[in-house]
């Protein structure tokens, strides 16, 4: 069965994208040839092969970190470009290398190209982004919109539009009379339902947003019947909000829409999960050659400590459920513990070099062999131990559903200060929450910035 995802701003999105980016790697490729030209006095032949892979590298990178996307800000969108335009110098770098043709150009001309190819894709950002967002806001202002409903989920969606400079909202209007004299928290009722056709010619609306209650939705295929020769864009919000919805989507099955309440990222998205993949099996094989003699130290230093394995191997839910073995350094003395009892401040279960260890977070590096076995990843929830899943599943709504996405040694949880022991049900139900907003707005971007910020949080007094 055909299995569409449909984004009504994907034509936007690629005008916005494939004009910023042709004109910017359009320039960097001139600038290539004009140091090429300037240095040896022709273009040789590897200087155009480079440019056209440029092109081609450039594509797959400025995508994955949505470069020039219309709603980020200049200094978002300058970070965003510097990292892509980063990891296409990396994957350059490793054709050359790997092709052994790096000794055909001149460094002084890839060096310069390198600095001076960015600050002229950032002197074009400028203006470009600015003309798109201001193209769009244009385009916008001119769709009057009004709301039909007055309960949460109208509220809320009205304060996101307000929040935007477009479209503009005019009010809403309630179903149910008893309201029409007041206003909704701070936007105005602007009429009943029963005078919608009047209201939308007053107020010259291009756009409706249906957002009733789930007691209102019988309404809502009268509201579309009667509303098909107005002239007027119509958009269902479905009051979903008293759902736990997980990286929930609008697809096409064979021509029947269909809102997809609960997928995991990893298998909707499956070309950004392969760049997830590389990138966490990658830096693992880098941090664990960086780390190796540190590596050496821990393990004989763990072994002279105490009797015991100097790995520690625990059953815990990965991925959907299946049940992996995450490593650790050992940090503990050897003893029965049926119950996996969390490990506490002065816990004396815990070794001299164990708390050392558990301190500063070196007890997790072994889990980077888990991630060169497809087991982990470097960002995302952190895996629990069987035991605990066992007893916090029915006792916090939604919990096992952490599980729609590898689990990580870092994650959004960790450096939002959710980190250490979960003593009480409340920590342990913010730790949950937060891991759920990480699969609801999972990307490579997102797990880059957690991967910067998580060695400031190495320092934090709940890691004991």
């Amino acid at each position: 069965m055909v299995h569409n995802r449909i984004n009504r701003n994907s034509i936007t999105k690629g005008l916005t994208f494939w004009g910023q980016w042709a004109i910017a790697i359009t320039s960097v490729s001139a600038l290539l040839f004009a140091l090429a030209l300037h240095q040896t006095g022709e273009i040789d032949a590897h200087y155009r092969v480079l440019a056209v892979l440029t092109f081609l590298g450039s594509v797959p990178s400025y995508s994955l970190l949505q470069v020039y996307h219309k709603r980020h800000g200049y200094l978002t969108g300058l970070g965003r470009l510097l990292l892509g335009w980063l990891l296409t110098l990396t994957g350059l770098t490793s054709i050359g290398f790997l092709s052994k043709t790096s000794e055909l150009f001149s460094r002084e001309v890839i060096l310069v190209w390198a600095v001076v190819g960015y600050c002229l894709q950032a002197l074009l950002y400028l203006p470009l982004h600015g003309f798109s967002r201001h193209y769009h806001r244009q385009l916008h202002s001119q769709y009057n919109t009004l709301i039909i409903g007055t309960d949460p989920l109208a509220v809320k969606l009205a304060d996101k539009l307000s929040k935007t400079e477009y479209p503009p909202l005019v009010g809403l209007i309630s179903s149910k009379p008893d309201e029409l004299s007041t206003n909704v928290s701070a936007h105005r009722i602007v009429g009943p339902l029963q005078e919608l056709r009047e209201l939308i010619r007053a107020h010259d609306i291009r756009r409706l947003y249906i957002a009733l209650s789930l007691s209102e939705a019988k309404q809502v295929e009268a509201l579309y019947i009667d509303l098909l020769d107005s002239n007027v864009d119509v958009v269902w919000v479905p009051d979903l909000g008293s759902m736990t919805l997980l990286n929930h989507s609008v697809s096409e099955l064979d021509g029947l829409p269909a809102i997809h309440l609960n997928e995991s990222p990893l298998t909707s998205y499956p070309t950004a999960a392969l760049s997830k993949t590389l990138l966490d099996r990658s830096l693992a094989a880098l941090a664990l050659i960086g780390f190796s003699p540190l590596l050496l130290v821990i393990a004989v230093a763990v072994k002279v400590s105490s009797p015991g394995p100097i790995i520690f191997k625990q059953e815990r839910h990965g991925w959907n459920g299946k049940v992996i073995k995450v490593w650790k350094f050992r940090s503990m003395r050897l003893h029965d513990d049926h119950q996996v009892q969390q490990a506490g401040r002065q816990d004396p279960r815990i070794t001299p070099i164990g708390r050392f260890i558990r301190r500063t977070s070196i007890d997790e590096l072994p889990q980077f062999f888990n991630v060169l076995q497809g087991h982990m990843a470097l960002v995302g929830p952190r895996p629990h131990a069987i035991a605990h899943n066992d007893y916090y599943t029915g006792k916090i709504r939604a919990y096992m559903a952490r599980h729609r996405i590898k689990p990580g040694i870092t994650g959004l949880a960790q450096i939002s200060g959710c980190r250490g022991e979960t003593e009480t049900l409340d920590k342990m139900q913010k730790r949950v929450e937060i891991d759920l907003n990480y699969i609801n707005n999972w990307s490579l971007w997102l797990d880059i910035k957690i991967l910067i910020k998580t060695p400031f949080t190495l320092f934090s007094k709940d890691i004991y």
